[in-house]
Order: C-alpha cells, then sequence, then structure tokens
C-alpha cells in the first residue's frame, strides 16, 4: 500500500499552529502536495550490517540496511527529502580506523559520508560525538559531504560565526495529486546539544563556544520563513524530555516542536524510537500521530535500526508570503521503520542490504577487520558485563588498571604524587536500550584491538581529578542511580537496575569498598542535583579498610568526558583537573595488555550490596547466554525468561546471602 494511503495526519487549520488540531484524519487532495521527509540518527559509524567487536554479521544495524528502507520509501512517493541529525563519523572501530590510521585528505575519505552522498541526502547536522576525534577531524569529515552540513548554534571564537550554518532553503520540485509540478521552498533549521564544550572541553576550548538550541532555532525558523520558505523543518541533535524547558537543555525537541514558524521536528541523541512506548507519558503527545504541539516529531533509534519518516500534507495558499501565494502545512504524522523485527527473541530481518553502499564500503569494512583482529595479549579467561549491575567485575579492572598505571606515571614527581590514585570506569555495553546482545563477552585467548573497542567504546581520553572523600561518596551516589529502590514492604518482584540510566553512568571507582543500600531512594537526580529526603545510599565507604572521611584527598582517573561534566555529576565540572592526557584510554588499555602479556581476569570487590533483612523479591535480567555464570554468584539463581533474549535472576540480599561477600579482598 502506497505511504499516501497509510497517512493518518491530523486536519490542521491554517499553519501549523499549536492547539490548532482537530481530531479527523486527513488524506491529501488531488490538489495538494504529499511530501515524506526520511530521517537517520546516531549511526556512529555503523556502515555495514556488522558487530566488530563480536566480528560477526549483524542484520540488525547499519547504513547499508536503511538504505534498503530509504530506496522503498522514495519509490511508494517521489516528494522526499532525506536528512540526518547526527553522531554520524564516530562509535565503531570503522570510525576508529578511519580517524586514527587512514584519516583524510588526497585519495582518502570518510567512507559513511560518501554512502550518504551516494544516497542522496538532502541535508544532515551536526552530532555531539562528530567532535569526539577533535574539530579539525570533524570540519574535515564533514566537508566531503555533497549536501548542506548545518550547526547553527556553534560558533567560532575567532569571528563568532557559526561552525556550518544555522539553516539553509532548499527549493524542491514536487508533483500534486493531478500529476501537476510546483516549486517549494523547504527551509531546514539544524541544531544540536550544546553541552559539547563541556563534554569535549580539551577539544574545543578557546576554538567554538554554543548557544541554547530553542533561540537559534526560533530565530532561524523565522529567517527561513521571511526568506520565502514554505516549509520549516528543524532537524536537531537534541532529545525529549518531559520536564519543563530550561536555557542551554541537552534535550529541547518538545520546546523546538513548540515553535509557532516550525512544521515539523527530527530529534536524536537519545538513542530511542518517536513515536513509541519510551514516551508513551511525555506531556503534549499524540503518540499515534507522532504528534508533539501539534507537530510531527520524529526519532529513529540508532545504530541503523531504524527509518525515521514524516508525511506532511501541503495547501497552496494564495495569502502566504504576503500575498505572492506559497504552500502551507495542513497535516501530518511520523512514523518509523525497523530494518528488523524480533518475536520470541528471534530475530528476523525486513530488509536486505543495499548493493551500492555495500560497495562503497567495502574497502573500509576489510581494512577495519584487518585493523581490529590484531593481537596485543591474552587472557585465561572470560571477560564480560553480563552480570555488572550484581558485583564488580574483571572487564572494569582491567580499564581502571590501565588508568591508574598511566595516571601514575604521568603524576610522579609532581605535587600530587602523594595522593591515593582512584580510577573510575563503567560498564558501557551491558544491556538495557540497545538490546539483548548489547554485552561485552570476551572469550578466553588472544586478545585482539577488536575486544579492547569492545571494553572501551569510546575515543575518550584521559583525565584525572583532585577530589575529596565527600565528592568521591557523592560521585558513587550519582552511579546508585542506576538502581531501584527496593521496597522492604513489598511482596511482589521489584526490578534491580533502572534501564532508563544509561549504563555508562555507573561509575564503579576502584581503590575504595563501599555498599550499596537498596532501600534507600536516589541521592541525586539525572541533572545532578540532590532530591528531596536527604537520602544516602553509600554506606561503609572505606580506603584501605578505614572509613574514607569527607576532607580526605584523592586523585580519580577518569575520562574527558567525565571529568569535563559529562553526566551531571556533582563535583565534576572541569574545574579540578589536574592532568589531561592526549592519547585515547583504548590506545592506554591496548599498551596496558601488551606489557601484561598474558591477562588473569580477577577483581577486588570493590563493591557490594547491604543486606536487606525482609523477605524481598529483586530480580534482574541480563542474556540468557550468561546461566553458565550463574556458579559466580551464590546469591542468584535462575527465575526463567525475561524480555525476549533476556533471562531472570532473583537475587538474594538476605543477611545470610551476604554474610560471605568481603569487599576488597
Amino acid at each position: 500500500m502506497p505511504a499516501r494511503r497509510r497517512l493518518a495526519a491530523l486536519l490542521l487549520t491554517g499553519s501549523m499552529l499549536i492547539g490548532a488540531v482537530t481530531a479527523t484524519a486527513q488524506e491529501a487532495r488531488p490538489e495538494q502536495i504529499d511530501v515524506q521527509i526520511l530521517s537517520t540518527t546516531d549511526l556512529h559509524m555503523n556502515l555495514m550490517d556488522y558487530d566488530y567487536y563480536a566480528d560477526r554479521p549483524d542484520p540488525g544495524v547499519g547504513l547499508v540496511r536503511v538504505a534498503s528502507l530509504i530506496r522503498k520509501a522514495r519509490a511508494e512517493k517521489p516528494n522526499t527529502l532525506l536528512v540526518d541529525a547526527g553522531d554520524l563519523i564516530q562509535g565503531t572501530p570503522m570510525g576508529d580506523y578511519v580517524a586514527r590510521v587512514q584519516g583524510l585528505g588526497p585519495g582518502k575519505f570518510q567512507p559513511i559520508i560518501a554512502a550518504m552522498n551516494a544516497l542522496g541526502y538532502d541535508a544532515a547536522v551536526m552530532g555531539n560525538h562528530e567532535f569526539n576525534f577533535g574539530l579539525d577531524y570533524a570540519v574535515a569529515a564533514e566537508k566531503e559531504a555533497k549536501y548542506p552540513v548545518l550547526a547553527g548554534n556553534v560558533n567560532r571564537v575567532e569571528d563568532g560565526q557559526p561552525l556550518f550554518p544555522a539553516g539553509v532553503i532548499l527549493d524542491r520540485q514536487f508533483t500534486d495529486g493531478t500529476g501537476a509540478k510546483h516549486t517549494v521552498r523547504v527551509g531546514v533549521v539544524g541544531v544540536l546539544t550544546p553541552q559539547i564544550v563541556l563534554w569535549d572541553k580539551d577539544k574545543l576550548e578557546g576554538k567554538v563556544t554554543t548557544a541554547d538550541i530553542v533561540d537559534v532555532a526560533a530565530k532561524t525558523a523565522r529567517d527561513l520563513k521571511a526568506q520565502g520558505a514554505d516549509v520549516v523543518v528543524v532537524v536537531t541533535h537534541s532529545g525529549l524530555s518531559g520536564a519543563p524547558y530550561q536555557k542551554m537543555a541537552e534535550n529541547a525537541g518538545v520546546a523546538v516542536a513548540a515553535i509557532p514558524e516550525v512544521d515539523a521536528v527530527v530529534t536524536g541523541h537519545s538513542h530511542r524510537v518517536f513515536p513509541g512506548a519510551d514516551y508513551a507519558n511525555l506531556p503534549d503527545a499524540d503518540i499515534p500521530h507522532g504528534l508533539i504541539h501539534g507537530k510531527p516529531v520524529v526519532m529513529a533509534g540508532f545504530f541503523g535500526d531504524h527509518l525515521g519518516v514524516i508525511d506532511l500534507i501541503l495547501s497552496a495558499d494564495p495569502k502566504a508570503h504576503d500575498g505572492k501565494g506559497g504552500w502551507i502545512v495542513v497535516g501530518g504524522h511520523a512514523e518509523t521503520r525497523a530494518v528488523l523485527t524480533r518475536v520470541n527473541g528471534k530475530a528476523t530481518p525486513l530488509v536486505e542490504p543495499d548493493a551500492q553502499v555495500a560497495a562503497l564500503a567495502q574497502a573500509a569494512h576489510q581494512a577495519t577487520l584487518d585493523y581490529v583482529r590484531q593481537p596485543v595479549g591474552k587472557s585465561t579467561g572470560r571477560i564480560e558485563t553480563y552480570f555488572a549491575f550484581i558485583a564488580d567485575q574483571p572487564a572494569l579492572d582491567i580499564v581502571s588498571d590501565a588508568q591508574r598505571a598511566y595516571v601514575a606515571k604521568a603524576l610522579a614527581g609532581g605535587p600530587y604524587a602523594g595522593l591515593p590514585i582512584l580510577s573510575a570506569a563503567a560498564p558501557f555495553k551491558a544491556g538495557g536500550k540497545p538490546g539483548p546482545d548489547y554485552f561485552t563477552d570476551v572469550a578466553a585467548g588472544q586478545i585482539s584491538l577488536r575486544n579492547v573497542a569492545d571494553l572501551y567504546l569510546y575515543p575518550n581520553t584521559v583525565a584525572a581529578v583532585k577530589v575529596t572523600g565527600a565528592q568521591v561518596r557523592d560521585w558513587l551516589e550519582m552511579a546508585a542511580r542506576v538502581f531501584n529502590r527496593i521496597d522492604p514492604a513489598k511482596k511482589e518482584a521489584q526490578m534491580l537496575v533502572n534501564r532508563a540510566v544509561p549504563s555508562f553512568d555507573f561509575d564503579v571507582i576502584d581503590g575504595v569498598t563501599w555498599r550499596v543500600d537498596l532501600t534507600q531512594a536516589p541521592r541525586f537526580g539525572g541533572d545532578g542535583k540532590p532530591l528531596p529526603g536527604d537520602n544516602h545510599r553509600i554506606v561503609d565507604l572505606r580506603y584501605e579498610g578505614r572509613p574514607v572521611k569527607d576532607d580526605d584527598e584523592f586523585i580519580v582517573v577518569t575520562n574527558n568526558y567525565r571529568a569535563n561534566g559529562g553526566g551531571n555529576f556533582p563535583g565534576l565540572d572541569g574545574k579540578n583537573i589536574v592532568y589531561s592526557g592526549t592519547e585515547t584510554i583504548q590506545e592506554i588499555i591496548a599498551d596496558h595488555l601488551r606489557g601484561v602479556g598474558t591477562l588473569m581476569p580477577k577483581t577486588n570487590h570493590s563493591w557490594g550490596f547491604a543486606p536487606i533483612a525482609a523477605p524481598v523479591t529483586v530480580l534482574y535480567d541480563t542474556n540468557a547466554k550468561a546461566a553458565p555464570l550463574l556458579t559466580n554468584y551464590p546469591n542468584l539463581s535462575d527465575a526463567g525468561p525475561g524480555e525476549p533474549g533476556l533471562e531472570l535472576f532473583r537475587v538474594d540480599l538476605s543477611p545470610t546471602a551476604l554474610a560471605g561477600q568481603a569487599l576488597g579482598k
């Protein structure tokens, strides 16, 4: 059935102003123009349908799969625009290979941008991860695009001008229902998360500044309309939040949709799907029609698992543009289309790879395989993250050990050499929103660069901060947001982990020991501000066996993202950094493993849970492949299947079960 027949848009009076929605579904009349805006977001260098960490195909990801959906959608409806909402050039070993090994220049190119050129993208906005390899690389890569690249709220310090334009008007020939052709002027606005200057401060400070998403989007939308745009679409690398809007907010998609001059919004950044169940309770949202504030809004997942589709109905308006005539949006809706479906845990691809994109990617794909298969050491045991929220893991200790050794050498002989050095690491791949297979799992035997990238996904650089004992405690309190509060009086089963909190925010600080009291509510909210109640989850915090005092001083090794304020952790805003490295943590881990030679995975048991005397039922979900590891966790028992691909385990938190759980051994 043609996409036009699927259109279930809301009829609007005049342009899509807030509150102008009626409940009538509408299809385009013959004299109207039916336009679709296709979108991708957060591809993160998933050009191919391949998992480089596991070294096997993955039909659920990749622009090579989405491209087939794009071609199908274009065949259904010729009046089409194609845009991308950012986070494009970083995220897989292919991104690392192109940036670190191949480089850009004569005879060298960014393969995912080459593929987007071939697919005929009409516009794109930069994302925050575009800057992970540095400003010069980001600009060089984006300049390879044959489509307009936008970044309207990122300004160069040297001249105050936008790094890339804030908006562009695309003149397109669209066909109405009678077959007549008309010129429609589509304005596209591009803005992104202003937090880039914090998260990549070491790369961007003194080079660029950022402005508020909504302010820039509103001004640019007005300007484009004044310049003759019939339709204005905002493409923003920013998510959706139900919280009241505040200036410089990270997730501003809802507020952008409220701008009167904006007709549709393409969002991203959050790695979620809109319209969808993730946003069922979002204020001012019409999930069945994909509307927010009456405007079509879409978010197309991540890694190329979905294509975003916005349908707009345009009517001629002789009064538009001061009586010169033009087109206005009178209806619209949004939806997403997946590349793969799962039924009872079984994955079924919905499309085949696109041959043209696969051919363009082949050389970079093979070079990446050769790169990630390079050995760096050996391991005598399995390294995984299936139970990262149950107990300390060797996978994290490997990262922490490498970071600490590197910074200890850097600080030797300096003013901070006498302070205890702690090291923070998080389980980047630990299930949750990315799906049941999103875990690190490195078999015993050879360790290759792909395994290093599996342990540490991002090209972050190492950083060290000077903190007090009180700040260490608050750091751990913020990390403990990942756990739900367990109500001792509740008889029903309770889930251990709050999957809305990303696993990369669960920092485990190696070098101290502590327990988590799950009966307490979180101390901090996602914004890093204290929640009501003066709650304290972190108990029995110790360093070398003695209680940590508030005024104790430590060096904590972390990454540039966290040290500069990423994740809103209290006390981390870039001001207490005492060391910033230039090597990536991936490189540091690889060098550490080369020096070790043969690794014996083990943990020093940094943390555990405080016992709960009440007879509660607490459940933890992880990949079903983790069941054979159950013997390593005496307080766990198999509780049967969970969501597709997941297994549930009961967590015994009774004093008896935890009596032998010694920390720091």
